[in-house]
């Protein structure tokens, strides 16, 4: 039986003829000895040298009191906190129950399980913890972290695409997929794409572009405010037409997890950008 919204047994069907090839890629990138590294786990690794250069570069371009030298010890705290958040931000948001059974599988971050949002809280903390610590502004250090955001948002939803994970509902549109994971071989809207075309080109383009205006750039927290609320809505939006998570489904028969995560990102992005000029010059 088909979920609600989804379109009749016969039109899957007769599309299932059209829809577009899914690539078979192996999740696995690089076999060395007993040891494999995935697409994802380089997904990471490349967003973070990339992201780490990037922001030498605004630091170099743009910036008066952060220097590059600071993203050289910022890399690593950034790292810390994706990783910590991301894998907590999933055992609290989306399978706490399967997880507190058994904790010592949240250890097991080789086996998949991270959350945007719970890695975007990690990276929070990191901000305001290395920002106090160097006497810097909190805020210009995020507004030039948000503009690489979208490169680590824009290659991790590729390899969410190469792991067939977190595919999209049944569509009747002749460019869905049949993602051989999803076990029922029905197309499927490629949600991941969407994501990586919203979240990681267009809205990378937006903060880039906006970066290098001086009077956006120099009221401190209005890029962050940005990033904040596009991501919020790109998020809320595709969430319309990816699957639910099977063990969490719909949140009071209408909204998903990835949703209702979004709202407070939706609001504070409006609050940032209202309060910006008030950051100007402000410092941890």
């Amino acid at each position: 039986m088909l979920n609600k919204g989804q379109p009749s047994q016969l039109a899957v069907l007769f599309l299932m003829l059209a829809v577009l090839p899914y690539p078979s890629i192996d999740p696995i990138a690089i076999s060395l000895g007993p040891f494999d590294v995935r697409w994802y786990s380089l997904a990471y690794i490349v967003g973070l040298i990339l992201a780490w250069q990037v922001c030498r570069y605004l630091a170099k371009t743009y910036s008066k009191s952060i220097t590059a030298e600071h993203f050289d010890d910022f890399v690593a705290y950034c790292a810390l906190g994706i990783i910590l958040g991301g894998r907590l931000g999933y055992v609290l948001f989306y399978n706490f129950q399967a997880y507190i059974q058994n904790p010592i599988e949240i250890l097991y971050v080789w086996q998949g399980g991270m959350s945007f949002h719970g890695g975007l809280l990690g990276v929070v903390v990191a901000i305001l913890w290395f920002a106090r610590s160097r006497s810097i502004s909190q805020y210009e250090l995020a507004d030039m972290i948000v503009v690489v955001g979208p490169i680590g948002l824009l290659l991790g939803r590729i390899a969410n695409f190469i792991n067939g994970e977190l595919y999209g509902r049944v569509t009747d549109f002749s460019w869905a997929f049949v993602f051989p994971t999803s076990g029922d071989g029905l197309p499927r809207h490629a949600s991941q794409l969407y994501e990586a075309g919203l979240e990681g080109v267009v809205l990378g383009l937006l903060l880039f572009g906006l970066y290098r205006v001086d009077s956006v750039r120099e009221r401190f927290g209005t890029i962050t405010g940005v990033f904040f609320l596009g991501y919020g809505i790109s998020r809320f939006l595709v969430e319309y037409v990816r699957e639910p998570d099977h063990h969490i489904g719909f949140l009071f028969d209408f909204i998903t997890m990835g949703q209702l995560l979004s709202l407070p990102l939706i609001i504070a992005g409006i609050l940032f950008i209202t309060y910006a000029p008030k950051f100007n010059g402000a410092k941890s």
